[in-house]
Protein backbone atom coordinates (compact mmCIF):
# COMPACT_ATOMS: atom_id res chain seq x y z
CA UNK A 1 0.00 0.00 0.00
CA UNK A 2 2.83 2.40 0.86
CA UNK A 3 4.46 1.87 -2.55
CA UNK A 4 1.14 2.54 -4.29
CA UNK A 5 0.61 5.74 -2.30
CA UNK A 6 4.09 6.95 -3.22
CA UNK A 7 3.45 6.17 -6.90
CA UNK A 8 0.15 8.07 -6.81
CA UNK A 9 1.87 11.08 -5.22
CA UNK A 10 4.57 11.14 -7.90
CA UNK A 11 1.92 11.11 -10.62
CA UNK A 12 0.22 14.09 -9.01
CA UNK A 13 3.56 15.86 -8.60
CA UNK A 14 4.35 15.23 -12.27
CA UNK A 15 1.09 16.92 -13.24
CA UNK A 16 1.97 19.93 -11.07
CA UNK A 17 5.37 20.59 -12.67
CA UNK A 18 5.88 22.28 -16.02
CA UNK A 19 9.19 20.60 -16.81
CA UNK A 20 9.65 22.57 -20.02
CA UNK A 21 9.63 25.89 -18.16
CA UNK A 22 10.99 24.72 -14.81
CA UNK A 23 13.01 27.31 -12.89
CA UNK A 24 15.21 26.10 -10.02
CA UNK A 25 15.12 28.64 -7.19
CA UNK A 26 18.69 29.27 -6.04
CA UNK A 27 18.12 32.72 -4.58
CA UNK A 28 19.76 31.64 -1.32
CA UNK A 29 22.88 30.44 -3.13
CA UNK A 30 22.22 26.72 -2.76
CA UNK A 31 21.02 24.27 -5.39
CA UNK A 32 20.77 21.14 -3.23
CA UNK A 33 19.39 20.79 0.28
CA UNK A 34 19.74 17.37 1.92
CA UNK A 35 18.61 17.28 5.54
CA UNK A 36 18.37 14.39 8.00
CA UNK A 37 18.37 11.63 5.38
CA UNK A 38 18.56 8.08 6.77
CA UNK A 39 18.49 4.83 4.80
CA UNK A 40 18.62 1.33 6.30
CA UNK A 41 19.13 -2.00 4.54
CA UNK A 42 18.32 -5.03 6.72
CA UNK A 43 19.29 -3.16 9.85
CA UNK A 44 22.46 -1.59 8.36
CA UNK A 45 22.35 2.21 8.24
CA UNK A 46 23.76 3.18 4.88
CA UNK A 47 22.91 6.82 5.58
CA UNK A 48 22.53 8.12 9.11
CA UNK A 49 20.93 11.55 9.47
CA UNK A 50 22.90 12.88 6.50
CA UNK A 51 22.77 16.65 6.01
CA UNK A 52 24.47 18.21 3.01
CA UNK A 53 24.20 21.47 1.08
CA UNK A 54 25.62 22.13 -2.39
CA UNK A 55 26.08 25.67 -3.67
CA UNK A 56 24.80 26.85 -7.03
CA UNK A 57 27.67 26.52 -9.51
CA UNK A 58 29.89 24.76 -6.98
CA UNK A 59 32.36 21.94 -7.61
CA UNK A 60 32.21 19.63 -4.59
CA UNK A 61 34.22 16.45 -3.98
CA UNK A 62 32.76 13.69 -1.81
CA UNK A 63 35.21 11.19 -0.33
CA UNK A 64 35.02 8.43 2.23
CA UNK A 65 35.89 4.77 2.78
CA UNK A 66 33.92 1.93 1.25
CA UNK A 67 30.55 1.70 2.93
CA UNK A 68 30.52 5.38 3.90
CA UNK A 69 27.24 5.96 2.05
CA UNK A 70 28.45 7.74 -1.09
CA UNK A 71 26.58 5.55 -3.58
CA UNK A 72 23.44 5.43 -1.45
CA UNK A 73 23.49 9.22 -1.26
CA UNK A 74 23.52 9.45 -5.07
CA UNK A 75 20.83 6.78 -5.29
CA UNK A 76 18.58 8.88 -3.04
CA UNK A 77 19.23 12.07 -5.01
CA UNK A 78 18.34 10.38 -8.30
CA UNK A 79 15.27 8.54 -7.04
CA UNK A 80 16.70 5.03 -7.13
CA UNK A 81 16.47 4.59 -3.35
CA UNK A 82 13.74 5.90 -1.03
CA UNK A 83 15.00 7.08 2.38
CA UNK A 84 13.43 6.12 5.68
CA UNK A 85 13.32 9.76 6.72
CA UNK A 86 14.63 13.20 5.85
CA UNK A 87 14.19 15.72 3.04
CA UNK A 88 15.97 16.45 -0.24
CA UNK A 89 15.22 19.51 -2.37
CA UNK A 90 16.58 20.78 -5.66
CA UNK A 91 16.50 24.52 -5.14
CA UNK A 92 13.96 25.90 -2.72
CA UNK A 93 10.86 24.12 -3.97
CA UNK A 94 11.52 20.92 -5.92
CA UNK A 95 10.95 17.97 -3.58
CA UNK A 96 13.11 15.15 -4.93
CA UNK A 97 11.54 12.58 -2.60
CA UNK A 98 8.18 13.02 -4.31
CA UNK A 99 9.60 12.31 -7.75
CA UNK A 100 10.49 9.30 -9.86
CA UNK A 101 13.92 8.76 -11.41
CA UNK A 102 12.77 10.10 -14.77
CA UNK A 103 11.13 13.14 -13.18
CA UNK A 104 14.33 13.95 -11.30
CA UNK A 105 16.36 13.71 -14.50
CA UNK A 106 13.89 16.03 -16.26
CA UNK A 107 14.07 18.46 -13.34
CA UNK A 108 17.82 18.89 -13.85
CA UNK A 109 19.93 16.24 -12.12
CA UNK A 110 22.27 14.14 -14.26
CA UNK A 111 24.25 11.16 -13.00
CA UNK A 112 27.43 9.72 -14.45
CA UNK A 113 28.17 6.18 -13.23
CA UNK A 114 31.71 4.84 -12.86
CA UNK A 115 31.50 2.50 -15.85
CA UNK A 116 30.80 4.36 -19.09
CA UNK A 117 27.58 3.39 -20.81
CA UNK A 118 27.61 4.49 -24.43
CA UNK A 119 26.23 3.05 -27.67
CA UNK A 120 29.43 1.57 -29.07
CA UNK A 121 28.01 0.82 -32.51
CA UNK A 122 27.02 4.46 -33.02
CA UNK A 123 29.22 7.45 -33.72
CA UNK A 124 30.16 10.00 -31.09
CA UNK A 125 27.78 12.52 -32.70
CA UNK A 126 24.94 10.00 -32.78
CA UNK A 127 25.44 9.16 -29.11
CA UNK A 128 25.03 12.82 -28.23
CA UNK A 129 22.04 13.12 -30.52
CA UNK A 130 20.26 10.22 -28.84
CA UNK A 131 20.82 11.78 -25.44
CA UNK A 132 19.07 15.03 -26.36
CA UNK A 133 15.74 15.87 -24.78
CA UNK A 134 13.86 14.98 -27.94
CA UNK A 135 11.24 12.41 -29.02
CA UNK A 136 12.91 9.11 -29.88
CA UNK A 137 9.95 7.03 -31.05
CA UNK A 138 11.11 6.69 -34.65
CA UNK A 139 14.77 5.72 -34.99
CA UNK A 140 15.02 6.23 -38.74
CA UNK A 141 13.87 9.86 -38.67
CA UNK A 142 15.48 10.88 -35.37
CA UNK A 143 18.42 12.80 -36.76
CA UNK A 144 16.43 14.48 -39.54
CA UNK A 145 14.20 16.15 -36.95
CA UNK A 146 16.97 18.12 -35.25
CA UNK A 147 16.82 21.87 -35.61
CA UNK A 148 19.75 24.25 -35.80
CA UNK A 149 19.71 24.97 -32.08
CA UNK A 150 19.96 21.27 -31.22
CA UNK A 151 22.78 20.73 -33.68
CA UNK A 152 24.61 23.74 -32.25
CA UNK A 153 24.22 22.26 -28.76
CA UNK A 154 25.80 19.00 -29.91
CA UNK A 155 28.67 20.87 -31.59
CA UNK A 156 29.26 22.96 -28.45
CA UNK A 157 29.26 19.83 -26.33
CA UNK A 158 31.78 18.13 -28.61
CA UNK A 159 34.07 21.11 -28.06
CA UNK A 160 33.61 21.00 -24.30
CA UNK A 161 34.42 17.29 -24.01
CA UNK A 162 37.28 17.52 -26.52
CA UNK A 163 35.91 15.04 -29.07
CA UNK A 164 35.39 17.28 -32.10
CA UNK A 165 37.90 15.32 -34.16
CA UNK A 166 36.22 12.02 -33.19
CA UNK A 167 32.65 13.10 -33.95
CA UNK A 168 32.24 10.56 -36.79
CA UNK A 169 34.06 7.69 -35.05
CA UNK A 170 32.17 4.76 -33.58
CA UNK A 171 32.19 4.97 -29.80
CA UNK A 172 33.72 1.47 -29.70
CA UNK A 173 36.97 2.88 -31.11
CA UNK A 174 37.40 5.44 -28.33
CA UNK A 175 39.82 5.05 -25.44
CA UNK A 176 38.47 4.45 -21.95
CA UNK A 177 38.93 8.10 -21.05
CA UNK A 178 37.23 9.31 -24.23
CA UNK A 179 34.23 7.08 -23.50
CA UNK A 180 33.99 8.68 -20.06
CA UNK A 181 34.05 12.15 -21.63
CA UNK A 182 31.43 11.09 -24.18
CA UNK A 183 29.12 9.94 -21.42
CA UNK A 184 29.61 13.26 -19.62
CA UNK A 185 28.70 14.91 -22.92
CA UNK A 186 25.55 12.78 -23.16
CA UNK A 187 24.51 14.28 -19.83
CA UNK A 188 25.51 17.82 -20.80
CA UNK A 189 23.25 17.90 -23.87
CA UNK A 190 20.35 17.31 -21.49
CA UNK A 191 21.43 20.56 -19.81
CA UNK A 192 21.36 19.48 -16.15
CA UNK A 193 21.82 22.03 -13.38
CA UNK A 194 23.38 19.46 -11.03
CA UNK A 195 25.80 16.80 -12.26
CA UNK A 196 26.70 13.79 -10.09
CA UNK A 197 29.90 12.07 -11.23
CA UNK A 198 31.02 8.75 -9.76
CA UNK A 199 34.76 7.91 -9.82
CA UNK A 200 35.42 9.57 -13.18
CA UNK A 201 39.14 8.76 -13.43
CA UNK A 202 39.14 5.07 -12.51
CA UNK A 203 41.21 3.20 -15.11
CA UNK A 204 42.45 6.34 -16.87
CA UNK A 205 45.94 7.18 -18.00
CA UNK A 206 47.70 10.13 -16.36
CA UNK A 207 47.05 12.29 -19.42
CA UNK A 208 43.36 11.36 -19.43
CA UNK A 209 43.14 12.07 -15.71
CA UNK A 210 44.58 15.55 -16.19
CA UNK A 211 42.18 16.24 -19.05
CA UNK A 212 39.25 15.05 -16.91
CA UNK A 213 40.29 17.41 -14.12
CA UNK A 214 40.26 20.29 -16.60
CA UNK A 215 36.86 19.21 -17.95
CA UNK A 216 35.12 18.93 -14.59
CA UNK A 217 36.61 22.20 -13.38
CA UNK A 218 35.35 23.94 -16.52
CA UNK A 219 31.82 22.58 -16.01
CA UNK A 220 31.33 24.22 -12.63
CA UNK A 221 29.79 27.67 -12.66
CA UNK A 222 26.98 27.22 -15.15
CA UNK A 223 26.05 24.07 -13.26
CA UNK A 224 26.93 22.43 -9.97
CA UNK A 225 29.19 19.37 -10.06
CA UNK A 226 29.48 16.74 -7.32
CA UNK A 227 32.38 14.33 -7.78
CA UNK A 228 32.68 11.10 -5.79
CA UNK A 229 36.24 9.82 -6.05
CA UNK A 230 38.83 7.64 -4.28
CA UNK A 231 41.90 9.02 -6.08
CA UNK A 232 43.22 11.56 -3.58
CA UNK A 233 45.72 13.09 -6.00
CA UNK A 234 42.87 13.78 -8.41
CA UNK A 235 40.69 15.21 -5.63
CA UNK A 236 43.50 17.54 -4.58
CA UNK A 237 43.82 18.76 -8.17
CA UNK A 238 40.17 19.86 -8.47
CA UNK A 239 38.84 20.24 -4.92
CA UNK A 240 37.51 23.52 -3.67
CA UNK A 241 35.36 22.06 -0.92
CA UNK A 242 35.60 18.44 0.22
CA UNK A 243 32.97 16.52 2.16
CA UNK A 244 34.08 13.37 3.97
CA UNK A 245 31.42 10.74 4.64
CA UNK A 246 31.80 8.08 7.32
CA UNK A 247 29.16 5.58 8.43
CA UNK A 248 26.46 7.43 6.52
CA UNK A 249 27.10 10.89 7.98
CA UNK A 250 29.30 13.90 7.29
CA UNK A 251 32.54 13.47 9.22
CA UNK A 252 34.24 16.64 8.03
CA UNK A 253 33.83 19.35 5.42
CA UNK A 254 35.88 22.25 4.17
CA UNK A 255 38.88 23.16 2.01
CA UNK A 256 41.11 20.22 1.12
CA UNK A 257 44.07 21.44 3.17
CA UNK A 258 41.90 21.61 6.29
CA UNK A 259 40.26 18.23 5.72
CA UNK A 260 43.67 16.60 5.21
CA UNK A 261 44.75 17.78 8.66
CA UNK A 262 41.57 16.71 10.48
CA UNK A 263 42.60 14.00 13.01
CA UNK A 264 39.34 12.06 12.61
CA UNK A 265 39.64 12.05 8.83
CA UNK A 266 43.21 10.80 9.05
CA UNK A 267 42.12 8.08 11.45
CA UNK A 268 39.16 6.70 9.48
CA UNK A 269 40.19 7.28 5.88
CA UNK A 270 43.16 9.23 4.61
CA UNK A 271 45.88 7.84 6.86
CA UNK A 272 49.32 8.06 5.31
CA UNK A 273 47.89 9.63 2.13
CA UNK A 274 47.70 12.94 3.99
Amino acid sequence: MAAKNWFDRTRVYDAMIDFENLVIDTTHGQILYVEGISVSFDGFKALNDLTLYIGDGELRCIIGPNGAGKTTMMDVLTGKTRPDKGTAFLGQQIDLLRMTESQIARAGIGRKFQKPSVFENLSVWENLALALKAPKTVWTSLFARFNGEQRDLIDETLAIIGLEAERAQDAASLSHGQKQWLEIGMLLVQQPRLLLVDEPVAGMTQQETERTAELLTSLAGERSVVVVEHDMEFVRSIARTVTVLHEGSVLAEGPMHEVQQNPRVIEVYLGEEC
